[in-house]
């Protein structure tokens, strides 16, 4: 028998998830049956989503999420022992699938890429910049791209997929060393949003004749500033609003309703699961294409041991992660 451990929703959160909303617990598998694999955990993925997500869950459920997976044992022959998967497995460290759900590893996938990029650049926060940056926003060569959380896991390929379109790139980060990390990604301007005088200002600087596009990972009043220099027929991709999923209040008020009719602006929220099939294959392909040929670059917040998965996902929602927040099983 295989005894799994599971991180649960012990009670709901209210304000930032603390120690005390998590619970572990362990069960013993059955044995599989025709058609069933056995899966292990290698890596795991923790995201803001899931901070919103988390309220659909009953109190007792398990942490929903991703996480790349081997086959343990097999008893379908799709999946032979040892294939690598990626699936929406939850925060568990043995499970049993019927196959449905598993998504194989491109078959180029090489050697020198690590597998956990599969949760990150070459994967759902991945596609979450190439689809929402050129399609949503429909990015075009020689345009200003705002974005935030830019030393993230979606917004640091957001700004490197929108310099090899040949655009200008301005994001905020909040520390130093984010910063400089987004420097050496090639931004063209980049700034610690938590130290300087005036974002309003500082926005103006750094492109004086405004936005034609903004990917917006933080929402909140950050938003509104930037919003309000937003080019005419500016397009604003909305995927997070990390800064307000913690609150305990009400929301902040929205940007100015004159700024957005008169500058006729677009705003499109966007859930990544939209682009499914060929489409979303070939655009795995193209991100892994440009990790391998160091077109992207990437960095992992790497957190050891499954036991760790509540303060790898409460220090990413503290922002304490520089990259894309991984937990190694």
């Amino acid at each position: 028998m295989v005894r799994a451990k599971s991180w649960t929703l012990k009670k709901h959160f209210v304000g930032y998830p603390t120690p005390s909303n998590f619970e572990l617990k362990t069960v013993e598998l059955p044995p599989l049956k025709n058609g069933e694999v056995l899966l292990e955990a290698l890596f795991l993925t923790v995201d803001p989503y899931m901070r919103i997500a988390a309220r659909k869950l009953k109190e007792g459920d398990m942490m929903m999420g991703e996480q790349v997976a081997r086959v343990l044992e097999s008893k379908n022959a799709a999946f032979p022992t040892g294939t690598i998967v990626v699936a929406l497995l939850g925060w568990t460290t043995h499970s049993i699938s019927d196959g449905k759900n598993l998504e194989r590893l491109l078959p180029e996938w090489p050697d020198t890429v690590p597998l956990s990029l599969a949760l990150g650049t070459v994967g759902m926060p991945g596609l979450t910049a190439y689809f929402g940056l050129l399609d949503i926003c429909g990015l075009k060569g020689g345009e200003t791209v705002m974005v935030n959380a830019a030393a993230g896991a979606v917004g640091s390929v957001v700004g490197q997929i929108a310099k090899l379109k040949g655009c200008k790139v301005v994001g905020a980060a909040g520390s130093d060393e984010k910063v400089a990390c987004l420097k050496k990604y090639g931004f063209d301007v980049a700034f610690n949003y938590k130290t300087i005088e005036s974002l309003e200002e500082t926005l103006k600087k750094a492109s004086p004749e405004g936005y034609d596009c903004y990917f917006d990972n933080v929402g909140g009043e950050f938003s509104n500033v930037v919003i309000s220099q937003m080019k005419k027929f500016g397009r604003i991709a909305i995927c997070g609003a990390i800064s307000t999923y913690n609150r305990t209040g009400p929301p902040p008020p929205g940007p100015p309703p004159e700024v957005v009719i008169y500058n006729e602006l677009c705003f499109q929220g966007f859930i990544v699961y939209r682009w499914q099939g060929e489409v979303r294959q070939k655009a795995l392909r193209e991100l892994l294409k440009w990790v391998s040929e160091g077109k992207i670059q990437y960095h992992e917040h790497i957190t050891e041991g499954f036991e760790n998965m509540p303060a790898a996902f409460m220090g990413m929602l503290k922002g304490e992660n520089l990259g894309k927040a991984i937990v190694k099983a």
